[in-house]
């Protein structure tokens, strides 16, 4: 077997495209009154992300040493890539770098330096490589070049969960304090980062195409919608974003899930843009 990827649940890919890929998702965790859920595995109520006192965390060095041990196994030697979200909104790539010391050289780590799809995304581009026979080091870095160019862009209604959560910088808490304004986020540097502000949401969907579109550049780029608990903003962004690009290889629309929820809060809407990936196959299998 090549090369097995294994990545978090923060990626948010489809259940189809990861078993086609053979990309292993680790979860994260969400905890309330002392009850632990694990993203992808146990059942989450779905009001958990607005219920105060709810809090996540990354996955921990212990599954990780578990899930990093079975892939190698699986790969018959040839070893494993893990593509983490950014070191810098979760403790998960740092508990990876810790579980992969135990393999002698046999898993490297990858920090995706984005969230969400954007993770998701860089975990294809290696598993992808992995499929054409390329050793762990040529896997590594094809993870790498997508993360390094992948662009991710999100819409929140309010800066209230990321507020409380602590995943936006104190510059962007100010810019987005007053009253009415809605954010366009990206990533910068491994964190999330103001990018404009408007009065209304539409207004900030509409400027947020704009973006991608800019970002696209004219080239074939592989397209990612992402939200949390709005399909029907995400199903208007992804038609608008159709029409304007000029050639979409595949699209994914998925939700943001609980516990990226807890952070951006209902109603956020994104958009992921790459322009490295082979088609995706496996999309709409599940």
């Amino acid at each position: 077997m090549p090369v097995v990827v294994v990545t978090d649940s923060s990626s948010r890919l489809p259940r189809s495209v990861a078993d086609h890929y053979g990309i292993r998702q680790v979860p994260l965790h969400l905890t309330l009154d002392g009850q632990d859920y694990r993203e992808g595995v146990d059942e989450i109520p779905p009001d958990l992300i607005s219920t105060p006192g709810v809090t996540t965390s990354g996955a921990n060095p212990h599954e990780l040493t578990e899930a990093f041990d079975a892939a190698i196994a699986d790969s018959d030697g040839d070893g494993v890539v893990a593509v983490h979200m950014s070191r810098r909104l979760s403790g998960t790539w740092a508990s990876a770098r810790l579980a992969a010391e135990k393999f002698s050289g046999q898993v490297r780590v990858v920090d995706s330096r984005s969230v969400g799809l954007a993770v998701g995304f860089t975990a294809i581009a290696a598993a992808q490589a992995a499929r054409t026979g390329a050793d762990r080091d040529r896997v590594y870095e094809s993870a790498i070049r997508e993360a390094a160019t992948v662009d991710s862009l999100l819409c929140v209604q309010n800066l209230d969960n990321l507020r409380n959560s602590g995943r936006i910088s104190a510059a962007s808490k100010m810019l987005g304090s007053a009253l009415a304004i809605k954010p366009i986020l990206h990533m910068v540097d491994g964190t999330l980062a103001l990018r404009e502000r408007h009065r209304t949401f539409s207004k900030a969907l509409a400027k947020m195409v704009d973006a991608a579109v800019e970002s696209a550049a004219g080239r074939a780029v592989t397209l990612g919608i992402q939200h949390c608990a709005a399909d029907a903003a995400a199903a208007d962004l992804a038609e608008q974003l159709r029409s304007k690009l000029r050639v979409v290889v595949s699209e994914i629309t998925v939700d943001l899930g609980p516990v990226l929820g807890c952070h951006v809060g209902p109603g956020a809407v994104g958009v992921v843009i790459a322009s490295h990936l082979e088609p995706i196959e496996g999309i709409g299998r599940d």
